[in-house]
């Protein structure tokens, strides 16, 4: 076939769009040959966000955004429609991708110093973008439509609701109405589809102009600090002498990246397969265990240790704080040195960080702040025995949801505090007034057990940290 009708048909398709006039001219501008494996992340998370552009599009055709047929409608993406287990897997996975390589992004340009003169707004709309990408993570949490969904969803309109004077406001337009409902989900729905990618697409745009305006920053001199007298002139001077093309020269690692990060997305969406679809919500079941995606459970680690008297200024004032620090950063520091070496207190700050982040979400894992419902009973191993009175208590522990809260030997919940070494550190006095009145968070069971239930339990937990050779307290055996 001939190439000349169909390079007449583009020029006559560029002549009327302007391809080679707005396009090319974004392609092919110039950047720092220094600008290499560093600044491949940016390209990366628009590659993420695209992913999720179109699996998400593909998943909404099938998607029924509110009332009865919502989870009908997931059943059916999982288990009927072609592909459909593959593209909600990409569309989980790529909601990580994005987020990760977002923050990724944020720590490099904060390590160079980019959000300098004169890319300060740069970095202010990369601020607004990150805050916009972690709200499109936290809507599509409740379209999944579990309990896991529906009770974060409920701790977070609590949350809100502490917001002196307008806090009932904004919980109430939180939910669509006082409880998750119908309402929630097409308004969650709309957030997610609709307002939240506008703004992002939008805020994509406002970067990429100002990318064109004040072009790539190249790596961060020790020697050069940043004069905004003096620094533009300085920028095209030697961007002219040692720039390269961003098309072909310098893209070509952002490809190779980006094509890495949609191949480990696709991967994961196979091999690992999509989240589980647990069964639909039950506003009568309280035995929930609410657990957000892993980029947010550093914060409820963080309200888990708080005393209560400090949970509403943290709740509404580290999201609030945070966004302020972040977006304001430039004003209070765009000039001087950007070199990581001139500015350790950078490096420290993201260390600090960074290890608090693995601490803080490993701990969060352990959901120390709500029962876990799904513990197992005490094996043999850990009681000392596979029957007799000992093992009737052990057993108890779990039938009376004991075992929800305390945890005994790496068995257990971790609401409450570890009964590993109890025996050693109350007598068998203190553990019925404990058992039966309860305290604090723990409920009193003082009309839900019997007293031989309550004996074989406290016979159980007197052996806890003790040599079991040994006589229990008060002269009493198991």
């Amino acid at each position: 076939m001939s190439k000349k009708p169909l390079m007449r048909t583009w020029n006559w398709i560029d002549n009327r769009i302007g391809f080679s006039d707005y396009i090319m001219p974004l392609m092919e501008h110039l950047v720092p040959d220094s600008a290499r494996w560093w600044y491949i992340f940016g390209s990366a998370t628009l590659c993420a966000f695209i992913v999720q552009v179109f699996t998400g599009i593909c998943l909404a055709m099938a998607y029924v955004p509110g009332g009865e047929k919502t989870y009908e409608s997931l059943v059916y993406i999982t288990n009927t429609a072609p592909l459909g287990n593959v593209l909600r897997g990409m569309h989980y996975y790529g909601a990580s991708a994005m987020v990760m390589l977002a923050v990724i992004h944020m720590i490099q340009v904060y390590m160079h110093a980019t959000y300098k003169y004169p890319r300060e707004m740069n970095w202010m709309s990369g601020v607004v973008l990150l805050f916009v990408v972690l709200g499109m993570a936290f809507t599509g949490q409740l379209l999944r439509w579990d309990a896991n969904g529906v009770w974060s969803v409920t701790v977070a309109a609590e949350m809100a609701g502490r917001t002196p004077i307008i806090g009932p406001t904004i919980a109430h337009f939180i939910m669509g109405g006082e409880t998750v409902g119908g309402s929630t989900i097409t308004r969650f729905f709309a957030m997610h589809v609709f307002i939240m990618p506008a703004i992002i697409f939008a805020g994509i745009g406002l970067h990429m102009l100002l990318i064109m305006r004040h072009g790539i920053s190249e790596m961060p001199d020790p020697n050069d600090p940043v004069d905004p007298e003096t620094y533009k002139e300085k920028y095209e001077e030697r961007i002219q002498k040692t720039g390269v093309p961003f098309w072909p020269v310098a893209m070509w690692r952002d490809v190779i990246f980006s094509t890495a990060i949609v191949f480990v997305i696709l991967g994961c969406s196979i091999f690992l397969g999509p989240p589980t679809l647990d069964p639909p919500p039950n506003p009568s079941s309280i035995n929930a265990n609410p657990l957000p995606d892993w980029y947010f459970l550093w914060y409820f680690a963080v309200l888990s240790l708080l005393p209560p008297k400090l949970e509403t200024w943290v709740i509404l004032g580290v999201p609030i704080l945070g966004f302020i620090g972040l977006f304001f950063l430039p004003m209070i520091s765009n000039k001087g040195h950007r070199a990581p070496s001139k500015r350790p207190w950078a490096g420290g700050t993201v260390i600090f960080g960074s290890v608090a982040f693995i601490v803080l979400t490993i701990y969060g894992y352990k959901k120390p702040w709500s029962p876990d419902f799904g513990v197992k009973e005490l094996p043999a191993s850990v009681v000392g025995t596979d029957q007799g009175p000992l093992m009737q208590g052990a057993k108890l522990m779990h039938i009376k949801g004991c075992l929800y809260c305390h945890d005994i030997s790496g068995y257990g919940g971790h609401r409450g505090p570890e009964l590993t070494e109890i025996g050693k550190l109350l007598t068998r006095d203190d553990l019925i007034i404990r058992i039966n009145n309860g305290g604090h968070n723990m409920p009193a069971f003082a009309s839900s057990i019997s007293s031989d239930e309550l004996h074989l339990i406290v016979d159980f937990l007197l052996t806890r940290g003790v040599d079991q050779d040994q006589p229990i307290l008060n002269g009493d055996s198991p």
